[in-house]
């Protein structure tokens, strides 16, 4: 982990207008190490070399500040949030928010949970369950700024989850490969039956990779009817068309 690898992380970083100070970029170190650790025993991520998981996992994560000021948004729930992308990057790197991480798998929440501690992280939750469950509750629902999502699955579908969570006026950013824009005209009307609508669409190609990203975001302008999401399962069996 000599001088230069460390710097390419910052040099990339900066360009999304992102310093770290020593604490962050040593939170970062050890994110990484616990996640090369875990994953020997659990499938937690397909890349593990250190240059790669910086740039893939944790600069991929923070790129959401090439469209959003995050420094304004107050409150983040990360849906499927897996091994904790993007939102474990977004609290290290943006210590004011308050971060809720959703998973279905306790597994991985023992996990996230580990790495909280270890980081030494305030003020961010775990929470075992269905998005489609938690939509409900009204502590959660229509309770976020921005509701962000890393999970591989139809933007129809990820809208019903997540949109939800949004507060009238807030966002869902969703991290799409970059060729997906038949995808997004197809979720259009999903999107507005859920009470948002698409307001920007972001596409770049994630720094020193051959990944082409589209960064999503869908702005909630009204509140989502109370039937959704429809109950565990259907959101990703049935799509709204």
């Amino acid at each position: 982990m000599g001088e230069n690898t460390q710097s390419k992380f910052d040099l990339e970083l900066e360009k999304i207008g992102i310093t770290l100070n020593e604490r962050q970029k040593q939170q970062f170190d050890k994110y990484y190490e616990m996640l090369v650790e875990w994953n020997k025993v659990m499938n937690l991520t397909g890349i593990t070399e250190y240059d790669e998981v910086n740039l893939k996992h944790f600069t991929d994560s923070l790129t959401i500040a090439r469209t959003q000021e995050m420094q304004k948004v107050q409150s983040v729930i990360d849906i499927g949030t897996g091994a904790g992308f993007p939102g474990i990057p977004l609290k290290i790197a943006f210590p004011h928010l308050r971060v809720v991480l959703l998973d279905s798998l306790n597994k991985r929440i023992k996990f996230l949970d580990a790495v909280i501690e270890e980081l030494g992280l305030e003020n961010i939750s775990t929470i075992h369950g269905r998005a489609e469950d938690f939509a409900k509750k009204k502590e959660y629902r229509e309770q976020f700024d921005l509701c962000v999502s890393r999970a591989v699955a139809n933007l129809s579908t990820l809208s019903e989850y997540c949109l939800p969570f949004v507060a009238v006026n807030g966002s869902f950013v969703s991290y799409k490969s970059g060729d997906s824009e038949e995808e997004i005209q197809q979720a259009k009307h999903a999107i507005s039956l859920l009470g948002g609508k698409v307001k920007n669409v972001d596409k770049f190609q994630l720094p020193g990779t051959d990944m082409g990203r589209a960064l999503v975001e869908i702005k909630k302008i009204k509140q989502t009817p109370g039937k959704y999401p429809r109950k565990a399962g259907l959101p990703a069996k049935e799509p709204l068309k």
